[in-house]
């Protein structure tokens, strides 16, 4: 059953079961009145026996008799009995009455008390003369109040019926209205494809959860269309990349084996071919590094570490590397208690990330001073890297995160543009943020946030 179908049925179930409640409340009040007021004309008529009864005037008695035969409405099968009454709680009893005992009881205790019995109402009341209490009771049936009740069950049935379809057609309408917008989005949807990313939905007014929904959409358009973007880029440049070492490589030997050469051709020919395979390593394992972070940068946390004996590691690796580096570890700024150093990580991937970052600032500030300050409190962890390099242009600054970008300034440095966009995940993926700042030409400082409340719990116990 569909959407539309459901919200009709909902409202025709809700709306029958509204009339349907509605119904027994008025059928209840409606029977309730008619009792009501029958007992008040057997109240009047119970008046009017006491009187006759209690004249001794002929006349009075022949006026009130007319007065009940033709001043008062005719009651179904009428009954009038006068019972004189003993004592508290004697009084002579008559045969043709078969009525329960708490009935008699409740009148001489309270002084009046009715009695329904096979729809036949008897209403009895005490009525005092000359010092002489009398039970009066009368009985007739409601035969006007039945006929009215069932005429007005019939009206309601009817009006049921009629309801029920007019809420099926209201409900249709409703869930047209309801249903449409959601309609018209979905065939918008539909239209879209990678192909044609660029479209959007069309702003939904006056409906805030439409709009919601509409809004979230087109986000997620955006993101995909950025993500199919860099993927299709990613994948443009890296079969270029993977795809010139390895020709390289080829005609290399090709050429090699064309005819018997000298041991010093061999020699430089095996020099580039060593070179050219080197870079196509260093770059495969980029890209498998660059893999293993994931898609949504979430990778499994496996180790507690203090983060400046990581980055006393990353500056030991450098020195391996550039030996001759200026980077400058400072760490007067960390606190003293070192609770406030650790973190949660993955250390490998978190080392190369670090690592990446530094070694940027080594190559393009031509190997000068680098400059890595930490700083640490209960909120958060920061690492401060300052250079005094050939900085970014603006327009650069929004790509730096694509795999494989590379400015035109520092085109002239080795490199494939993978070392930032990895390091960028590697971060992410451990809660933490990457901030640039860079002016062309006099230097850039990259700061690494790790906020204490966005780290993830490690799995093992510290």
């Amino acid at each position: 059953m569909n959407i539309r179908k459901k919200i009709t049925f909902t409202y025709i179930a809700l709306s029958t079961f509204s009339a349907l409640l509605l119904c027994i409340v008025v059928l209840f009040l409606f029977k309730a009145n008619n009792q009501y007021y029958f007992l008040k004309r057997l109240e009047d008529r119970a008046k009017i026996v006491a009187s006759i009864h209690f004249q001794k005037d002929p006349e009075k008695i022949k006026y009130y008799s007319e007065l009940k035969k033709n001043g008062l409405e005719e009651l179904i099968e009428e009954q009038e009995f006068v019972l004189k009454v003993n004592s508290e709680s004697s009084f002579e009893y008559n045969t043709n009455l078969n009525l329960p005992n708490e009935f008699y009881s409740t009148i001489l205790k309270t002084g009046k008390d009715w009695f329904e019995q096979d729809n036949k109402y008897y209403l009895g009341q005490i009525f005092e003369e000359n010092g002489q209490k009398y039970i009066v009771i009368v009985a007739a049936r409601d035969k006007k109040g039945s006929t009215t009740t069932v005429f007005i069950i019939k009206i309601m049935l009817f009006g049921g019926m009629c309801f029920v379809i007019l809420a099926y057609f209201l409900g249709r309408i409703l869930a047209k209205r309801v249903i449409n917008p959601v309609a018209r989005i979905t065939r918008e949807v539909n239209r879209i494809s990678a192909s044609n990313l660029h479209n959007r939905l069309p702003e939904v007014k006056n409906s805030d959860e439409l709009s919601d929904l509409t809004a979230t959409f087109n986000d997620m358009l955006d993101r995909l269309e950025t993500s199919f973007e860099i993927q299709t880029n990613f994948i443009n440049n890296a079969s270029h990349e993977l795809k010139t070492p390895i020709t390289t490589i080829i005609a290399e030997s090709e050429i090699m084996l064309l005819k018997e050469r000298d041991p010093k051709e061999y020699i430089e020919s095996l020099e580039n071919i060593y070179n050219q395979a080197s870079r196509l390593g260093s770059l495969t394992e980029s890209l498998l590094k660059l893999t293993q972070t994931g898609y949504d940068g979430k990778k499994q946390v496996l180790d507690i570490t203090r983060i400046d004996e990581l980055l006393m590691t990353v500056k030991s690796d450098l020195d391996k590397i550039f030996p001759d580096n200026k980077v400058s570890i400072k760490l007067n700024f960390a606190p003293t208690d070192s609770n406030l150093l650790l973190i949660p990580c993955n250390r490998p991937l978190l080392e190369l990330a670090i690592n990446n970052i530094i070694t940027n600032g080594v190559k393009y500030s031509d190997n000068n001073e680098v400059f890595v300050s930490l700083t640490a409190n209960e909120e958060s962890i920061k690492i401060a890297i300052n250079d005094i390099g050939i900085g970014i242009p603006p327009e650069d600054i929004p790509h730096l995160y694509e795999p494989f970008f590379r400015g035109k300034i520092a085109a002239k440095y080795i490199g494939y543009g993978l070392g930032l966009p990895l390091a960028m995940k590697i971060i992410r993926m451990h809660g933490g943020e990457l901030q640039v700042q860079s002016e062309q030409n006099k230097g850039t400082m990259v700061t690494i946030i790790f906020k204490k409340c966005n780290i993830k719990n490690s799995n093992v116990n510290s």
